[in-house]
């Protein structure tokens, strides 16, 4: 790699400087946010008793899912250190490579597991807050207390996000190279490391809390208001408070590792196609910045007035969307005429022989990077109405579901089914719309800077989100503590439209996720030097189709997770209304403590199957076979697992919905009626399509085309199975590792699992002594230590 005519200089630290200054911002904006929230009272001694008892087992849940992830988190860093430190991917051969990969990897992961537990604090303190507020002050007072709750989410994740991911750019720069250029690219190289840690957290956190959230919510529903009668959220329910603890650990503490993910992945995938020019890495930083500023200003323009109507809710949520998006178009004009300006130099695209080309015309390029911002910003914005449309109860999709319900369930289920389907074709054509604009007017790095601006207003967005379980969770407390039907109406109306912002939320997410797994995609074709992917290659082709296999797969497996974990709720809960003398007639108590504890110990242990072949998929496919069909199974990946994630997500909240419009407005009869119960069973299969994996496959995506670009410096130059031996290695252990991972019943099963593993590792650790072989197996030592912990988990 080369030098360039007139090379732009500038310190690592001005291009992070706004970044920093933003971040610290956000910092300022949620200890601002949390004192607004303290001022809210907090109701009487029983709803604080339900709130306690709710927080209590969110935190259990996620202590227990970090002490398992800390294994994953340790194996990885340590796999990573060895891979980077026994084969440098740098021209001067660092070995502290692998140092700078594995601390970006524990950072990444630390701080997304720390977005989740933050979110989750927050959230079940704002829960009773929100229903006091319904109760004494009326709509407008719980809105505003419900979107602070998720004001302090968004911008406890952009802060994090953004600071991190700019104090850690910086020091990846120290001591790199004295070519500038060259520092910027292996600083970006090391930063892949974080987005890998940040994208592992948030998958294995969004199937573990999705499982929680939906294993208890259905077993909730199905034996509470389909078998017994009783009403959502009846405090005679032994799973309602695992229900209600479930909205915090997925829908809020998924959520925001998700997001987290997604926020600092599109800014790693835009610089690393930065090709080392300062301006060009500079500007996602300072664009995520800008979107810091004007997500404050739009906090402020959210508000409505008491016994306001769905359409009015909706737009108070949007008129800070509205807000912040302007300022922050504003905010990034003025960086891009004062970056770009006349006369300099940007090091923009290669010519044939992968070198950068100069680019005189600044001031023009600037305008068309502009414009993919632009571009990105409504094309998550026209994503997020074309999805309120499909999943909102104001409009036909939603109702005609609803409608369905009155020749029964069956039909409810095929409605919605469509509906999902059909509701793919709009997010297409506005994601292929952008891609081919910002593409014509700055090729790949135009499409990763869209993304970027699509994410830029994620501190208000997110709050639009995130307020929802907040919402949700006020009306399980109302329903418990007794209180009067107008706080639950109340309450009721604020969480109808949770479910729309959160369908919304996920729908830009999805949008989101195919723009940046989009432009690691690139990145990685650049760094693994693959130069021509051609489909018509059987080995390309064949890549594809395995790639478009692997997100159904995935769905699957956490479908079943889910139905397996909601069948222990569901026996548990029917035995509880067995034996338990006057739990129906509400004169005795319920075990909720049971249903807590299934939910948790489910959940944790069937996110390991999904989460693991997840992030072994690109090793083994590398690896085994080489960069070129690594390029073709993640382009079947995207574009099966983003048609798949829309078509989940929009009919589960369509779904939803559907009964919400019944119980609401009183349509089809009102509750108790027939077509209620109907429409109870769609929402019942809707709740892990819309809240497990449709979104987990967003991260899917997004987490192999992270892992691809990690391993691409490693993998530059392979031809077709030229590495098959190592990959066979690789795939042997990735075999061993699910065989041992699986649940067994039996101490002596288990001690075998543990054997087998010790002696597939010894068999692998004699066969041709190689660094990058070594390297490779480093998983096998820490694995019959998880095997410990797992057995202790399963006995």
């Amino acid at each position: 790699m080369g030098t360039w005519p007139n090379p732009p200089t500038a310190h690592p630290i001005e291009l992070v400087s706004l970044s920093l200054v933003a971040g610290g911002l956000a910092g300022l904006m949620v200890f601002w946010l949390l004192r607004k929230l303290k001022e809210a009272p907090r109701g009487s001694d029983e709803m604080n008793k339900l709130s306690d008892l709710i927080a209590s087992g969110a935190r259990s849940f996620l202590k227990t899912e970090y002490f398992y992830l800390s294994f994953f988190v340790a194996v990885f860093f340590a796999f990573l250190v060895a891979l980077y430190s026994a084969d440098p991917p740098t021209a001067a051969n660092d070995r502290l490579d692998g140092i700078r990969m594995g601390g970006c990897f524990l950072a990444g992961a630390g701080l997304s597991a720390l977005a989740g537990w933050g979110g989750m604090a927050v959230a079940t303190d704002a829960n009773v807050r929100t229903t006091q507020a319904a109760d004494k002050e009326g709509l407008a007072k719980a809105l505003r207390v419900a979107f602070t709750g998720g004001a302090v989410m968004g911008f406890t994740v952009v802060g994090l996000g953004l600071f991190g991911l700019s104090l850690f750019f910086y020091l990846m720069t120290i001591n790199r190279s004295e070519d500038e250029r060259l520092a910027l690219v292996y600083a970006m190289d090391s930063l892949a490391g974080f987005g890998f840690g940040a994208s592992s957290i948030a998958l294995f956190a969004r199937v573990a809390g999705g499982i929680y959230t939906k294993a208890a919510d259905v077993g909730a529903d199905l034996v509470g208001k389909v078998e017994m009668d009783i009403p959502e959220d009846d405090p005679r329910n032994p799973a309602v408070i695992a229900d209600n603890v479930g909205d915090n650990v997925g829908d809020v503490a998924g959520m925001g590792a998700d997001l987290f993910e997604s926020f600092v992945g599109s800014i790693i995938a835009a610089a690393a196609l930065a090709n080392g020019d300062p301006t060009l890495v500079m500007l996602p930083f300072w664009v995520a910045g800008a979107g810091i500023f004007a997500a404050v200003a739009g906090y402020f323009a959210v508000g409505t007035k008491d016994g306001a109507s769905q359409h009015q809710l909706l737009f108070a949520l949007h008129k800070g969307t509205i807000v912040s998006g302007i300022l922050v178009l504003a905010f990034v004009a003025v960086i891009i005429s004062q970056r770009f300006s006349e006369g300099s130099t940007i090091l923009f695209g290669t010519d044939e022989t992968g070198m950068p080309m100069p680019v005189t015309d600044t001031e023009k390029l600037g305008w068309k990077i502009f414009s993919c911002v632009i571009i990105g910003l409504f094309a998550g914005i026209l994503i997020g109405q074309a999805t309120e449309y499909f999943t909102s109860y104001s409009y036909w999709p939603t109702r005609s579901i609803t409608e369905a319900g009155v020749t029964g369930p069956a039909t409810v289920i095929i409605q919605g089914i469509g509906i999902g389907m059909i509701s793919c074709v709009a997010p297409v054509v506005i994601l292929v719309a952008t891609i081919f604009g910002c593409n014509a007017l700055a090729g790949g790095y135009g499409i990763a800077i869209s993304a970027v601006g699509m994410l830029s207003t994620l501190g208000v967005t997110l709050a639009t989100d995130a307020y929802g379980p907040i919402a949700d969770n006020a009306g399980g407390i109302a329903e418990m503590a007794e209180l009067e039907e107008r706080v639950r109406e109340t309450t009721d109306a604020l969480d109808a439209l949770g479910n729309t912002t959160a369908a919304t939320g996920k729908g830009f997410a999805i949008g989101s996720a195919v723009l940046t797994s989009l432009s690691l995609l690139t990145a990685f074709k650049q760094k693994a030097e693959v130069d021509v992917v051609d489909i018509t290659d059987p080995v390309v082709l064949a890549s594809v189709l395995f790639g478009a296999m692997l997100p159904f797969l995935f769905a699957a497996l956490t479908m079943l997770s889910v139905q397996k974990a909601a069948g222990a709720i569901i026996i548990e809960v029917r035995r509880q209304f067995a034996t338990i003398e006057g739990l129906r007639e509400g004169t005795a108590d319920a075990d909720s403590d049971k249903c807590v504890a299934i939910s948790t110990q489910s959940s944790v242990e069937e996110m390991i199957l999904p989460g693991v072949y997840a992030v072994m998929a690109p090793f083994v496919i590398g690896i085994l076979i080489g960069p070129k069909a690594l390029t073709g199974m993640l382009g079947g990946a995207i574009a099966s697992g983003m048609m798949l994630a829309i078509m989940m997500a929009n009919a589960g909240g369509a779904w939803d919905n559907s009964k919400k419009y019944i119980e609401i407005e009183g349509a089809c009869g009102g509750k108790g009626t027939d077509t209620h119960k109907a429409c109870v069973v769609g929402d019942t299969v809707g709740d892990p399509f819309k809240d497990t994996s449709g979104p987990a496959l967003n991260i899917l995506i997004k987490l192999m085309s992270m892992i691809s670009l990690v391993i691409a410096p490693i993998m530059a130059g392979w031809g077709d199975w030229e590495m098959w031996y190592y990959g066979c290695k690789f795939l042997f252990c990735f075999c061993s590792l699910l065989f041992t991972c699986m649940p067994t019943s039996t101490p002596s099963a288990r001690t075998n699992q543990a054997a087998f593993f010790f002696a597939a590792a010894a068999f692998f650790s004699i066969q041709r002594s190689r660094l990058r072989a070594a390297a490779f197996c480093f998983l096998a030592p820490p694995i019959p230590s998880l095997q410990y912990f797992l057995s202790r988990a399963h006995g």
